[in-house]
Protein backbone atom coordinates (compact mmCIF):
# COMPACT_ATOMS: atom_id res chain seq x y z
CA UNK A 1 0.00 0.00 0.00
CA UNK A 2 2.54 2.15 0.71
CA UNK A 3 4.81 1.70 -2.07
CA UNK A 4 1.70 2.25 -4.60
CA UNK A 5 0.55 5.75 -2.65
CA UNK A 6 4.09 6.42 -2.87
CA UNK A 7 3.71 5.85 -7.18
CA UNK A 8 0.60 8.15 -7.30
CA UNK A 9 1.56 10.54 -5.34
CA UNK A 10 -0.78 13.82 -4.25
CA UNK A 11 -3.97 14.16 -5.89
CA UNK A 12 -4.76 10.21 -5.42
CA UNK A 13 -6.15 8.03 -2.85
CA UNK A 14 -5.37 4.42 -2.44
CA UNK A 15 -7.22 2.50 -0.12
CA UNK A 16 -8.50 -0.80 0.80
CA UNK A 17 -12.45 -1.50 0.02
CA UNK A 18 -13.73 -2.34 3.63
CA UNK A 19 -15.37 -5.42 3.97
CA UNK A 20 -14.83 -7.44 0.90
CA UNK A 21 -12.08 -9.87 2.84
CA UNK A 22 -14.01 -12.11 5.37
CA UNK A 23 -11.05 -13.39 7.44
CA UNK A 24 -9.24 -10.45 8.09
CA UNK A 25 -6.10 -12.72 9.68
CA UNK A 26 -5.81 -14.27 6.36
CA UNK A 27 -3.43 -12.27 4.15
CA UNK A 28 -3.32 -14.89 1.58
CA UNK A 29 -7.03 -13.97 0.18
CA UNK A 30 -7.94 -11.79 -2.00
CA UNK A 31 -8.58 -8.12 -1.22
CA UNK A 32 -9.90 -5.20 -2.86
CA UNK A 33 -7.80 -1.88 -3.65
CA UNK A 34 -9.91 1.59 -4.87
CA UNK A 35 -7.68 4.02 -6.75
CA UNK A 36 -9.23 7.52 -6.95
CA UNK A 37 -8.18 10.65 -8.53
CA UNK A 38 -9.34 12.76 -5.83
CA UNK A 39 -10.04 16.24 -8.11
CA UNK A 40 -12.20 14.11 -10.47
CA UNK A 41 -13.71 11.52 -8.63
CA UNK A 42 -13.17 9.02 -10.88
CA UNK A 43 -12.92 5.46 -9.45
CA UNK A 44 -10.64 2.09 -10.49
CA UNK A 45 -11.51 -1.08 -8.43
CA UNK A 46 -8.36 -3.55 -8.64
CA UNK A 47 -9.03 -7.32 -7.17
CA UNK A 48 -5.33 -7.84 -5.25
CA UNK A 49 -3.82 -11.07 -5.21
CA UNK A 50 -0.96 -11.72 -3.17
CA UNK A 51 1.56 -14.23 -3.73
CA UNK A 52 4.62 -15.32 -1.88
CA UNK A 53 6.23 -16.27 -5.34
CA UNK A 54 5.14 -16.31 -8.84
CA UNK A 55 6.12 -17.86 -12.62
CA UNK A 56 4.80 -17.82 -15.82
CA UNK A 57 2.47 -21.55 -14.65
CA UNK A 58 0.87 -19.58 -11.90
CA UNK A 59 -0.68 -16.53 -14.42
CA UNK A 60 -1.71 -19.63 -16.35
CA UNK A 61 -3.14 -21.68 -14.55
CA UNK A 62 -4.51 -19.49 -11.63
CA UNK A 63 -4.50 -16.05 -12.61
CA UNK A 64 -6.12 -16.46 -16.22
CA UNK A 65 -9.43 -18.23 -14.47
CA UNK A 66 -9.76 -15.47 -11.48
CA UNK A 67 -9.11 -12.52 -14.54
CA UNK A 68 -11.79 -13.27 -16.50
CA UNK A 69 -14.07 -14.32 -13.61
CA UNK A 70 -13.61 -10.56 -12.26
CA UNK A 71 -14.13 -9.09 -15.28
CA UNK A 72 -17.37 -10.90 -15.92
CA UNK A 73 -18.66 -9.41 -12.07
CA UNK A 74 -17.49 -5.89 -13.30
CA UNK A 75 -15.89 -5.01 -16.18
CA UNK A 76 -14.32 -1.94 -14.47
CA UNK A 77 -12.74 -4.20 -12.34
CA UNK A 78 -9.42 -5.55 -12.76
CA UNK A 79 -6.78 -7.59 -11.35
CA UNK A 80 -3.32 -6.21 -9.29
CA UNK A 81 -1.06 -8.96 -8.66
CA UNK A 82 1.44 -8.85 -5.88
CA UNK A 83 4.62 -10.56 -5.03
CA UNK A 84 7.95 -9.99 -3.75
CA UNK A 85 9.40 -10.21 -6.85
CA UNK A 86 8.46 -10.89 -10.24
CA UNK A 87 10.50 -12.39 -13.30
CA UNK A 88 11.06 -10.57 -16.91
CA UNK A 89 9.22 -13.60 -18.41
CA UNK A 90 6.42 -13.58 -16.36
CA UNK A 91 6.03 -9.61 -16.61
CA UNK A 92 5.89 -10.29 -20.33
CA UNK A 93 3.01 -12.67 -19.80
CA UNK A 94 0.97 -10.67 -17.53
CA UNK A 95 1.25 -7.69 -19.45
CA UNK A 96 0.37 -9.26 -22.42
CA UNK A 97 -3.16 -10.22 -20.74
CA UNK A 98 -3.48 -6.46 -19.10
CA UNK A 99 -2.63 -7.97 -15.18
CA UNK A 100 -1.39 -5.40 -13.31
CA UNK A 101 1.54 -6.36 -11.04
CA UNK A 102 3.81 -5.03 -8.28
CA UNK A 103 6.91 -6.66 -6.85
CA UNK A 104 8.70 -4.67 -3.57
CA UNK A 105 11.77 -4.22 -6.09
CA UNK A 106 10.14 -1.79 -8.03
CA UNK A 107 9.06 -3.88 -10.77
CA UNK A 108 5.64 -2.16 -11.65
CA UNK A 109 2.99 -2.27 -14.64
CA UNK A 110 -0.47 -0.25 -13.64
CA UNK A 111 -2.83 0.01 -16.55
CA UNK A 112 -6.33 1.10 -16.29
CA UNK A 113 -8.89 3.22 -18.92
CA UNK A 114 -10.73 4.99 -16.54
CA UNK A 115 -9.37 6.89 -15.21
CA UNK A 116 -6.67 6.57 -17.17
CA UNK A 117 -3.73 4.94 -15.20
CA UNK A 118 0.10 4.13 -17.06
CA UNK A 119 2.52 3.10 -14.30
CA UNK A 120 5.66 1.24 -15.57
CA UNK A 121 8.80 1.10 -13.65
CA UNK A 122 11.79 -1.61 -13.42
CA UNK A 123 13.20 -2.82 -10.44
CA UNK A 124 15.66 -6.47 -10.18
CA UNK A 125 16.03 -8.47 -13.37
CA UNK A 126 17.23 -11.25 -10.76
CA UNK A 127 15.97 -12.68 -8.17
CA UNK A 128 16.85 -11.24 -4.41
CA UNK A 129 18.63 -13.97 -2.27
CA UNK A 130 16.89 -14.56 0.54
CA UNK A 131 17.55 -16.82 3.25
CA UNK A 132 14.87 -19.20 2.56
CA UNK A 133 16.16 -19.89 -0.75
CA UNK A 134 18.45 -23.55 -1.23
CA UNK A 135 21.91 -22.80 -2.09
CA UNK A 136 21.23 -26.05 -4.01
CA UNK A 137 17.94 -24.37 -6.02
CA UNK A 138 18.35 -26.38 -9.15
CA UNK A 139 18.37 -23.62 -12.52
CA UNK A 140 19.39 -23.73 -16.06
CA UNK A 141 23.40 -23.24 -15.47
CA UNK A 142 26.09 -25.49 -15.40
CA UNK A 143 26.95 -28.72 -17.98
CA UNK A 144 24.32 -30.62 -16.73
CA UNK A 145 21.39 -28.47 -17.92
CA UNK A 146 22.60 -28.00 -21.04
CA UNK A 147 22.91 -31.59 -21.70
CA UNK A 148 19.07 -32.02 -20.86
CA UNK A 149 18.56 -28.51 -22.64
CA UNK A 150 20.12 -29.84 -25.49
CA UNK A 151 18.29 -33.42 -25.73
CA UNK A 152 14.68 -31.75 -24.93
CA UNK A 153 15.78 -28.87 -27.57
CA UNK A 154 16.87 -32.06 -30.51
CA UNK A 155 14.14 -34.61 -29.73
CA UNK A 156 10.75 -34.67 -29.87
CA UNK A 157 8.22 -35.34 -27.31
CA UNK A 158 6.37 -37.21 -25.96
CA UNK A 159 8.50 -38.54 -23.32
CA UNK A 160 9.02 -39.14 -19.74
CA UNK A 161 11.56 -38.00 -16.89
CA UNK A 162 13.43 -41.66 -16.60
CA UNK A 163 13.62 -41.57 -20.42
CA UNK A 164 15.33 -38.30 -20.11
CA UNK A 165 17.51 -39.35 -17.17
CA UNK A 166 18.41 -42.59 -18.65
CA UNK A 167 19.35 -41.21 -22.28
CA UNK A 168 21.58 -38.63 -20.75
CA UNK A 169 23.21 -40.28 -17.55
CA UNK A 170 21.90 -37.37 -15.20
CA UNK A 171 20.23 -38.56 -11.90
CA UNK A 172 16.41 -39.00 -12.01
CA UNK A 173 15.94 -36.63 -9.24
CA UNK A 174 17.75 -33.68 -10.66
CA UNK A 175 16.43 -34.30 -14.36
CA UNK A 176 12.72 -34.52 -12.17
CA UNK A 177 13.89 -31.24 -10.19
CA UNK A 178 14.75 -29.42 -13.73
CA UNK A 179 11.76 -30.29 -15.37
CA UNK A 180 9.68 -28.71 -12.64
CA UNK A 181 11.68 -25.40 -13.29
CA UNK A 182 10.95 -25.58 -16.57
CA UNK A 183 7.21 -26.35 -15.98
CA UNK A 184 6.82 -23.51 -13.91
CA UNK A 185 8.33 -21.37 -16.92
CA UNK A 186 5.96 -22.72 -19.43
CA UNK A 187 8.70 -24.48 -21.40
CA UNK A 188 7.17 -27.29 -21.46
CA UNK A 189 3.96 -29.06 -21.07
CA UNK A 190 3.38 -32.00 -19.21
CA UNK A 191 -0.27 -34.69 -19.41
CA UNK A 192 0.34 -36.65 -16.24
CA UNK A 193 4.14 -37.43 -16.30
CA UNK A 194 4.28 -37.17 -19.58
CA UNK A 195 5.76 -34.46 -21.56
CA UNK A 196 3.63 -33.00 -24.84
CA UNK A 197 5.11 -30.16 -25.62
CA UNK A 198 8.63 -28.10 -25.29
CA UNK A 199 9.16 -24.84 -26.26
CA UNK A 200 12.09 -25.64 -27.80
CA UNK A 201 13.30 -21.95 -28.44
CA UNK A 202 12.06 -20.25 -25.34
CA UNK A 203 13.93 -22.70 -23.49
CA UNK A 204 17.40 -22.52 -25.48
CA UNK A 205 16.79 -18.36 -24.84
CA UNK A 206 16.63 -19.52 -21.04
CA UNK A 207 19.44 -21.40 -20.88
CA UNK A 208 21.75 -18.78 -22.81
CA UNK A 209 20.80 -15.89 -20.49
CA UNK A 210 22.39 -18.96 -17.21
CA UNK A 211 25.45 -19.01 -19.59
CA UNK A 212 28.19 -17.56 -20.90
CA UNK A 213 30.17 -19.36 -24.15
CA UNK A 214 33.59 -17.97 -22.94
CA UNK A 215 33.53 -18.26 -19.53
CA UNK A 216 31.65 -22.11 -19.61
CA UNK A 217 34.64 -23.27 -22.07
CA UNK A 218 38.28 -22.10 -21.24
CA UNK A 219 40.08 -20.78 -24.52
CA UNK A 220 43.07 -20.15 -26.27
CA UNK A 221 44.00 -17.35 -28.85
CA UNK A 222 45.57 -17.47 -31.74
CA UNK A 223 46.68 -15.67 -34.65
CA UNK A 224 46.37 -17.49 -38.59
CA UNK A 225 48.88 -16.07 -40.52
CA UNK A 226 47.92 -17.49 -43.72
CA UNK A 227 43.90 -16.66 -42.70
CA UNK A 228 41.60 -18.38 -41.46
CA UNK A 229 40.55 -19.41 -44.79
CA UNK A 230 43.70 -21.34 -45.23
CA UNK A 231 43.14 -22.59 -41.51
CA UNK A 232 40.13 -24.33 -42.49
CA UNK A 233 41.40 -26.51 -45.44
CA UNK A 234 43.85 -27.26 -43.00
CA UNK A 235 41.02 -29.32 -40.69
CA UNK A 236 40.43 -31.48 -43.17
CA UNK A 237 44.26 -32.99 -42.87
CA UNK A 238 44.79 -36.69 -41.49
CA UNK A 239 47.04 -35.51 -38.70
CA UNK A 240 44.28 -32.79 -37.45
CA UNK A 241 40.96 -34.98 -38.53
CA UNK A 242 42.21 -37.54 -35.56
CA UNK A 243 41.78 -34.87 -32.90
CA UNK A 244 37.50 -34.48 -31.68
CA UNK A 245 36.97 -31.00 -33.25
CA UNK A 246 33.94 -28.62 -34.19
CA UNK A 247 32.72 -25.76 -35.03
CA UNK A 248 30.74 -22.77 -34.06
CA UNK A 249 29.92 -19.30 -33.61
CA UNK A 250 29.89 -17.12 -36.74
CA UNK A 251 31.16 -19.15 -39.12
CA UNK A 252 29.15 -21.71 -38.42
CA UNK A 253 25.89 -19.22 -38.29
CA UNK A 254 26.63 -17.71 -41.44
CA UNK A 255 26.31 -21.71 -43.25
CA UNK A 256 22.89 -21.50 -41.46
CA UNK A 257 21.79 -17.93 -41.65
CA UNK A 258 23.94 -15.18 -43.24
CA UNK A 259 23.95 -12.13 -41.35
CA UNK A 260 27.77 -10.72 -41.00
CA UNK A 261 31.27 -11.70 -42.23
CA UNK A 262 34.07 -11.89 -40.67
CA UNK A 263 34.32 -12.41 -36.57
CA UNK A 264 36.29 -15.02 -35.03
CA UNK A 265 36.71 -18.64 -36.03
CA UNK A 266 35.65 -20.52 -32.87
CA UNK A 267 36.59 -24.14 -32.24
CA UNK A 268 35.69 -26.82 -29.93
CA UNK A 269 38.22 -29.64 -29.00
CA UNK A 270 37.92 -32.18 -26.70
CA UNK A 271 40.49 -30.79 -23.33
CA UNK A 272 42.41 -34.12 -23.78
CA UNK A 273 43.14 -33.28 -28.04
CA UNK A 274 44.75 -29.77 -27.69
CA UNK A 275 48.24 -30.04 -27.51
CA UNK A 276 51.38 -27.80 -28.93
CA UNK A 277 51.80 -30.52 -31.53
CA UNK A 278 48.53 -29.72 -33.09
CA UNK A 279 49.18 -25.75 -32.50
CA UNK A 280 52.30 -26.10 -34.48
CA UNK A 281 51.12 -28.09 -37.60
CA UNK A 282 48.24 -25.67 -37.93
CA UNK A 283 50.94 -22.95 -38.58
CA UNK A 284 49.05 -20.49 -35.55
CA UNK A 285 50.58 -17.88 -33.32
CA UNK A 286 49.56 -17.57 -29.32
CA UNK A 287 47.89 -14.51 -28.67
CA UNK A 288 46.28 -12.53 -25.34
CA UNK A 289 44.36 -10.01 -27.66
CA UNK A 290 42.70 -9.56 -31.00
CA UNK A 291 42.91 -13.40 -31.40
CA UNK A 292 41.28 -14.36 -34.86
CA UNK A 293 40.76 -17.94 -33.99
CA UNK A 294 39.91 -18.89 -30.59
CA UNK A 295 39.98 -23.02 -29.42
CA UNK A 296 37.25 -23.68 -26.79
CA UNK A 297 38.09 -26.41 -24.49
CA UNK A 298 34.70 -28.34 -24.63
CA UNK A 299 32.94 -28.15 -21.32
CA UNK A 300 31.11 -31.28 -21.56
CA UNK A 301 30.92 -33.89 -24.19
CA UNK A 302 27.38 -32.82 -25.48
CA UNK A 303 29.02 -29.74 -27.62
CA UNK A 304 29.52 -32.70 -30.09
CA UNK A 305 26.41 -34.57 -30.44
CA UNK A 306 24.82 -34.42 -33.76
CA UNK A 307 27.06 -32.60 -34.87
CA UNK A 308 27.21 -31.69 -38.86
CA UNK A 309 29.43 -32.07 -41.76
CA UNK A 310 29.43 -28.53 -44.01
CA UNK A 311 31.27 -29.17 -46.79
CA UNK A 312 33.42 -31.44 -45.36
CA UNK A 313 33.82 -30.09 -41.80
CA UNK A 314 32.61 -30.59 -38.68
CA UNK A 315 30.45 -28.27 -37.33
CA UNK A 316 28.10 -28.42 -34.18
CA UNK A 317 24.36 -29.06 -34.10
CA UNK A 318 21.83 -26.53 -34.95
CA UNK A 319 20.76 -26.31 -31.04
CA UNK A 320 23.98 -25.68 -30.22
CA UNK A 321 25.13 -23.52 -32.49
CA UNK A 322 21.79 -21.34 -30.84
CA UNK A 323 23.12 -22.03 -27.54
CA UNK A 324 26.66 -20.75 -28.10
CA UNK A 325 25.49 -17.76 -30.32
CA UNK A 326 22.55 -16.38 -28.19
CA UNK A 327 25.28 -17.03 -25.08
CA UNK A 328 28.71 -15.47 -26.86
CA UNK A 329 30.14 -12.06 -26.76
CA UNK A 330 29.57 -8.96 -29.27
CA UNK A 331 27.28 -9.50 -32.18
CA UNK A 332 26.87 -12.70 -31.69
CA UNK A 333 23.55 -12.77 -30.28
CA UNK A 334 22.35 -11.50 -33.04
CA UNK A 335 23.52 -14.24 -35.07
CA UNK A 336 21.76 -16.44 -32.47
CA UNK A 337 18.59 -15.22 -33.18
CA UNK A 338 18.72 -15.41 -36.85
CA UNK A 339 19.74 -19.52 -36.41
CA UNK A 340 16.72 -19.73 -34.45
CA UNK A 341 14.67 -18.04 -36.82
CA UNK A 342 15.93 -20.82 -39.64
CA UNK A 343 15.77 -23.51 -36.98
CA UNK A 344 12.12 -23.03 -36.45
CA UNK A 345 11.07 -22.43 -40.28
CA UNK A 346 11.96 -26.15 -40.72
CA UNK A 347 11.91 -28.61 -37.79
CA UNK A 348 13.43 -31.80 -39.65
CA UNK A 349 16.23 -31.22 -37.09
CA UNK A 350 13.84 -32.19 -34.29
CA UNK A 351 13.92 -35.58 -35.74
CA UNK A 352 15.54 -38.21 -32.78
CA UNK A 353 13.19 -40.75 -31.35
CA UNK A 354 14.19 -40.41 -27.45
CA UNK A 355 14.27 -44.34 -27.16
CA UNK A 356 17.29 -44.92 -29.84
CA UNK A 357 19.80 -42.56 -27.92
CA UNK A 358 23.06 -43.86 -27.07
CA UNK A 359 25.41 -41.63 -27.40
CA UNK A 360 24.19 -38.70 -25.01
CA UNK A 361 25.79 -39.54 -22.06
CA UNK A 362 29.10 -37.55 -21.05
CA UNK A 363 32.60 -38.94 -22.09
Amino acid sequence: MERLRGLFGEGWAVEAVPGFQQDSSDWHTDRMLEIRATDMGSVVRYVVDLKSSLTPRTVDTELLGKLRLVRQVNSFTSLLVMAPWVSLKTQELLRAHGISYLDLTHNVWIRADRPAIFIYTEGQTRAPRTASQSSSAVTLSGSKAERLVRILADVRPPYRASDLAQATGLSLAYVSRLLGALEDQLLIRRDGRTIRTVNWQGMLRARAEHSNLLNLNPYSGFIAPNGTNYLLDQLNDPFVSRHLLAITGSYAAREVAPLSVGGQLMIYIRPDHFSDELVDHLGLLEVKQQADVLFLDAHDSVVFRRSRLVDGLRHVALSQLALDCLSGPGRLPAEGEAVLERMAADEQWRNLDIHTIKDWKAA
